[in-house]
């Protein structure tokens, strides 16, 4: 990402992932530079279809006994590795060191362990350490082998399925160190347990020697060190901010534990390794605090409580602020429940009931004319509902929705009494959270009119599609794409250069409207973002939920941002972005947000010419055009769409053949939350410290 300018890089420097998605042919435009590569969905498509044979096929090839195989663990691990980490990209990648990282949570949470190092070491190995009990190193009566054996090479194993020395753990897949291990060209796992060291290491899942004593100790805790495979993942370069997102949220959700990480690559300047620590010291309350610290508050403090309701213990931390958007996150045995599930469901029925009944018993309402939704009390809160669930059942769609039942009457009697209580001692408070509510209602019945003006000039109202769009002759959305285009200019250039079958044309008119600072009517009036919902298909309320996104008659499954090159351009992309996650999230949660990659710049010689789309490439041209010789070579930078023709534009950005689409995905809500609030709201010191903390990776042309 170093090679983009500031606004459009910022993306990797939090959790919005972008997949690479390039095309798989070998291409002068593709082949020079990029290596063939397609998205992970297609490679493991390709593995899955391989061994698939139709019934008549068996026949034909002598289908028998001899036929059927029975892959051990450790083999499935390696033959099937998304069904157990997700994917083999970005996120894969990170999610091997949270494996290992959950299981030094599990033994904090047990009261054992109250301090977890995580390194990047320089060939971009791995190395995490704890003080807890250590793993168990003596003989397992069953396996006949070290418990450490058994730990780092069978699926399932551990000692968290044993409540008696886990009452909750963490861990979605809850896979832990022997999938890690499967996947790892070299793991070393040191054991400092009962005065003793014990060491064994491992190859691709497999023991190179039995577990072994190298000597005394006075200390305890386990220390692994692994190197992913590269046969297995695309790239095994790991990003230090992805993993110190996720470590902060770790210190937020277990207060009292010490975090660090350690990154070797880098070097601070007295010359040691860069190094962060996590801290905290009031866990959601701080976590609350941290995610809006850039929203001006409308309460005095942070509504806060923590209590163990049965067999699940519940906390809380809420505050009002003076923006317009609900930002709820919810987490189960740590894990970020995207989705939602009967945690959330206690967590809403307790604030609507609540308030409700003070806002009626305090005649606040009595002069609104309009009805109050559950919403309304939502609107302008922050909110993160962590529970602990012993046997959590998970649901919906990524598996990160609670099912559990028995979770709903805990979250929503916590949240009465804590709210019961602290409106009645804090009578300011109280009135202000009323009268935002009351002013939600309002905002809400004036953004219905404009969103009902909208979805009547909307497809399915009969008023068309927007002057602007050139669409496509596909009329199947799994097949068809719409390009959202900065500036007119731009858009002509792309409807002349675009294949008519299945590539739609949106040209946007410069800057859409910042919607991180603007009332929800205000946003359905801005005629860009008009002609988005209708161009889609989209529309707001369902049978279920009248705020919900309807994506019943969605258009297209790849909608993609096509700016300019330069800070502008990058600008844009940003503000498009914010939108899509503010109020469009579910499209980027599905897939089908995509950002075009156009090239940087053309390098020429002669009758040659090649594109470049970094500095590396561009002068690794120079270098091959120049040859011995001392040869001029011309090179044109592209700082916009508009300087490219249709033919050029359509071979470097638009064409499926050759293309690089970058794909967004949402790898951490609450992270995303903060840095949208912080760079596109009002606040500007926390903006100014940012841009100067991360000014060292932009690259601006002077």
């Amino acid at each position: 990402m170093k090679n983009y300018p500031f606004f459009l890089r910022f993306h990797s420097l939090f959790p919005l992932y972008q997949t690479y998605i390039r095309a798989p042919q070998k291409t002068p435009l593709s082949g020079l530079f990029f290596k063939e590569n397609t998205s992970t969905q297609i490679r493991i498509k390709k593995v899955e279809e391989s061994t698939v044979m139709s019934e008549e096929t068996k026949v034909a090839s002598g289908y028998t006994a001899a036929n059927i195989q029975s892959l051990e663990g450790m083999e499935h691990v390696r033959m099937r590795p998304s069904m157990y980490i997700g994917d083999t990209g970005v996120r894969g990648l990170h999610h091997l060191v949270y494996e290992v990282v959950d299981n030094s949570i599990d033994e904090a949470l047990a009261g054992h362990c109250d301090t977890i190092h995580v390194n990047i070491n320089e060939d971009n190995s791995i190395t995490v350490s704890d003080n807890g009990r250590g793993i168990p190193t003596d003989m397992h009566v069953k396996e006949k082998v070290s418990a450490l054996q058994v730990v780092m090479t069978k699926i399932g194993a551990g000692g968290k399925f044993d409540k008696g020395s886990y009452k909750v753990s963490g861990g979605l897949h809850g896979v832990g160190v022997s999938c890690v291990n499967a996947l790892s060209t070299h793991l070393h796992a040191i054991v400092y347990r009962d005065g003793k060291i014990t060491e064994q290491e491992y190859s691709i899942g497999k023991p190179l020697y039995a577990a072994r004593e190298v000597g005394p100790t006075d200390k305890r805790g386990t220390t692994v060190t692994f190197k992913p495979d590269t046969s297995i993942f695309d790239n095994i370069e790991y990003n230090s901010i992805t993993l110190a997102t996720r470590l902060r949220e770790l210190s937020f959700l277990n207060k009292g534990i010490k975090l660090t990480l350690t990154d070797k690559r880098e070097l601070s300047e007295d010359g040691t390794p860069k190094n962060e620590t996590f801290y905290s010291e009031n866990g959601l309350e701080e976590f609350v605090k941290f995610l809006d610290e850039t929203r001006p508050p409308i309460i005095q403090k942070i509504i806060h409580m923590e209590r163990t309701d049965g067999d699940i213990p519940v906390e809380v931390a809420m505050v009002y602020n003076d923006s317009f958007n609900e930002n709820i996150h919810s987490y189960v045995n740590n894990i970020n429940t995207h989705e939602g599930g009967t945690h959330l469901s206690g967590f809403r029925r307790g604030l609507t009931t609540t308030l409700k009944n003070f806002a009626e018993k305090s005649g606040l309402l009595e002069k609104l004319k309009i009805d109050i939704s559950p919403d309304d009390f939502r609107e302008g809160l922050t909110a993160v509902v962590s529970v602990k669930v012993a046997e959590p059942q998970f649901e919906g769609q990524t598996k990160t929705k609670l099912g559990n039942k028995e979770a709903v009457a805990p979250v929503s009697q916590v949240v009465s009494e804590m709210l019961e209580a602290y409106l009645e001692e804090n009578p300011a408070d109280a009135k202000q959270i009323v009268q935002k509510v009351v002013l939600a209602a309002q905002a809400r019945h004036a953004a219905k009119k404009a969103r009902e003006m909208v979805q009547r000039k909307g497809v399915g109202g009969g008023g068309g599609l927007p002057g602007k769009l050139a669409d496509c002759a596909e009329k199947d959305p799994t097949k068809s794409e719409l390009f959202l285009v900065e500036g007119d200019s731009a858009g002509g250039t792309a409807k002349q250069g675009r294949d008519r079958n299945f590539q739609a044309i949106l040209p946007l008119r410069g800057k859409i409207l910042n919607v991180e600072k603007a009332m929800q009517h205000k946003i359905f009036e801005n005629e860009e973002i008009r002609n988005m919902y209708t161009a889609l298909g989209v529309t707001i309320g369902t049978e279920e939920d009248s705020k919900a996104l309807n994506l019943a008659k969605l258009r297209y499954h790849k909608i993609v941002i096509m700016c300019d090159a330069d800070i502008d351009g990058s600008h844009i992309e940003t503000l498009i972005l914010t939108f899509y996650f503010r109020h469009m999230k579910e499209l980027i949660e599905r897939g089908h947000i995509y950002i075009a990659t156009p090239p940087l710049y053309l390098v020429k010689r002669g009758n040659r010419a090649e594109y470049a789309w970094n500095d590396e490439q561009r002068d690794a041209l120079i270098n091959e055009m120049k040859g011995a010789s001392d040869a001029n070579v011309n090179i044109q930078r592209y700082k916009g769409l508009g300087e490219m023709n249709a033919i050029q534009l359509w071979e470097t950005t638009m064409n499926p053949a050759h293309r690089t689409l970058r794909q967004v995905t949402i790898e951490n809500a609450a992270s995303c939350d903060h840095i949208f609030s912080m760079l596109m709201g009002d606040e500007v010191p926390p903006r100014r410290a940012f841009i100067e903390a991360n000014a060292k990776y932009a690259k601006i042309d002077a």
